[in-house]
């Protein structure tokens, strides 16, 4: 079920941003992958999901809280003022070995 909810995430972030920007206000969308949290630690075998996750991310580390916040801190702040319409990976490329 998730690929159709990202799917339309990623299409209302594209339409969002194409409606607002001579507004002045850009919209983008945080992907972070697998992340260590409290909700997450309900999921049974969540620690060795993650394990495997991060083995596989060229990084081999994924994103954490403090990651998707600096990213977010960032596209709020003037130096990402044209940075709009995206879907921004934070998962120590995970995505791209998937």
């Amino acid at each position: 079920m998730m690929g159709p909810v990202k799917a339309a995430l990623e299409s209302v972030v594209r339409y969002a941003a194409a409606e607002l920007g001579d507004k002045g206000i850009r919209v983008n969308a945080l992907s972070p992958g697998p992340l260590a949290t409290r909700a997450a630690s309900g999921i049974d075998h969540f620690d060795e999901m993650l394990s495997e996750a991060a083995q596989r991310a060229p990084t081999h580390q994924l994103a954490t809280v403090e990651d998707v916040g600096a990213m977010a801190a960032f596209l709020a702040s003037p130096a990402a003022r044209n940075i709009t319409g995206g879907v921004h990976e934070i998962d120590g490329g995970y995505s791209i070995t998937v």
